[in-house]
Formats: structure tokens, sequence, C-alpha cells
């Protein structure tokens, strides 16, 4: 597991594990709150003795960003914390996270002890203000990647935890284009210091336009190599043809998944689109 700190108070982690999905916690002088599990109980647990043990305090809350099984299955490992989310993020949770969960437990002895443990308190429209020491922590919405996703800015270091509305590899396939378009957009509105990503590295100030620019155009590509594809006669074997450096994106991304991810963006969207054109004819 990587381990940054990011500004005072505020640290970031990164699984060495699964898609460089990453985690944070910001510290005030009594407890922390975490923005985010990581994927397998090892680094959850490491993270969580760095926090007790180096910056010593406990864990009196954890943020959501979505309901994805590497965002939130180590909520389990901070027992007595009081779970924040989006509404809807509850609401898949419910309905989607034990089947999840108990068909990921036949595949792998290592999440034997997870055990899911869904959020205490919800909001589903505007934002969300937390005090933890001399940070205020905006809890916004921010769709995109999943209908429940929500970003976390902390206003006086202008941090931004995205969650995966903001990855090296903007991913759809559970969520909508045009909302990360219009997420991705007003992100680049923020006058940000840095963005901390739901999978990849830190982006930094100087980082950030070009970020925000590579993402945008990537999305661009895929709609229009869909769009493309509703025309023929083969669209399956015309995307899979679209590899993701076309698109200006390298597949070592997200630990080597991000051709596999892209695919799966071209054929959701062609799907969605599809379905969208026989509804309208």
């Amino acid at each position: 597991m990587q381990r940054e700190r990011v500004s005072e108070n505020v640290y970031w982690f990164q699984s060495d594990v699964y898609a460089q999905v990453t985690a944070g916690v910001v510290v005030g002088p009594q407890w922390a709150l975490v923005i985010d599990t990581l994927a397998l109980p090892e680094e959850t647990l490491a993270m969580r003795s760095f926090i007790e043990e180096h910056l010593n305090v406990p864990v009196r809350y954890i943020v959501n960003t979505h309901y994805h099984a590497d965002h939130t299955w180590g909520n389990c490992f901070f027992p007595g914390a009081t779970i924040i989310a989006h509404t809807l993020c509850r609401k898949f949770m419910l309905e989607k996270g034990q089947e999840a969960l108990d068909q990921a437990k036949k595949q792998s002895n290592a999440l034997r002890q997870v055990k899911l443990v869904l959020p205490h308190i919800t909001f589903s429209s505007g934002n969300m203000n937390l005090r933890v020491g001399k940070k205020n922590l905006i809890l916004m919405p921010f769709p995109g990647h999943s209908p429940d996703a929500l970003s976390i800015l902390i206003e006086e270091d202008r941090v931004f935890f995205a969650g995966d509305v903001f990855m090296n590899l903007p991913y759809i396939v559970d969520g909508d284009l045009e909302q990360m378009r219009g997420s991705i957009k007003t992100i680049s509105e923020m006058g940000l210091e840095n963005i901390i990503q739901g999978h990849g590295d830190i982006i930094l100030r100087g980082e950030i336009d070009d970020a925000i620019t590579e993402n945008l155009r990537y999305l661009d590509c895929i709609e229009k190599a869909v769009h493309n594809a509703l025309k023929r006669s083969d669209p399956g074997e015309y995307l899979a043809q679209i590899d993701v450096e076309s698109c200006g994106k390298s597949r070592v991304l997200l630990g080597g998944l991000a051709q596999d991810l892209h695919q799966r963006n071209l054929v959701a969207l062609y799907r969605k689109m599809a379905a969208q054109k026989s509804a309208a004819a």
C-alpha cells in the first residue's frame, strides 16, 4: 500500500493489489474521518493501524463515495464508525451488495472476514458540510461513474477527493456519459490544488488542466466511436477494433485494466444509445 501526506492532517492511501484504488483520511484533534476503504482487508487494516497507531486517533466517520465494493467493503473494519453516503449508495448496497459479496467470497478466501455494513447517515440533494478539526469538508453529489457518487472538497486546502468520477480512465458502465462530462467540467472550474482520484495517483495543480482535457477528449472519442458503430452492420466487430490508445489513453493505466475497462465502456454506451435510437424510431 502506498501512503502520502497531501496537506496538513490529510493523507492518501493507494492499493498495491487492486486497480490502484485509493482512500483518504482527514485527522482532527480527537478523531479522524476516512474517505472510502480499500479493496482488500489486509490493506484496509494497515490503513486503520496507521491512523490509530501513528496518528493516534480513532476513526469516527467514514464517507463512502459510492457503493462499489472496492470503496465500501472495508467499512466493517472500523467498528463503531458512523458511515455517511448518498441515499442511493445505501439503496444499491441493500439491493446488490450481499449477493456480490457472497459470490466474491466463493472466489477469494481473503474476503472471508468481510461483512457488509451499510451507511448510517444519507442525503440525496444539496451538499453536506462536516467540520474535522480546522478543516471544512463539503460533500457534494458528482454523478457520472454511478448515480450515487459523492465527492469531497477540503475547502481550506482546495484538495478534492473525487471518488471514481475522476480516474485516469473515465468509467461509465454503471453511470452516464453526459453526467460524467458535466461533472468533469464542474471540477475544471473549482480552482483545485490537488485531485485525489478514486483510482490512480494524485493529480497536482499543474497537471489538472491537462488531465481534465484528456478525460473529456476520451469521452468524446468513445461517443464518436459508438455513433459510428450504430451506422454499421457489424457494430461489435467495429468497436472491438477501437483500442484504448486510439482514444488517447494508455493500456497500462489502472494496473493494466485500462483496455478491458475501455471495451466495457464502448459496449455499455452502445447498448444505451442503441436502446435510445430504437425507442425514438
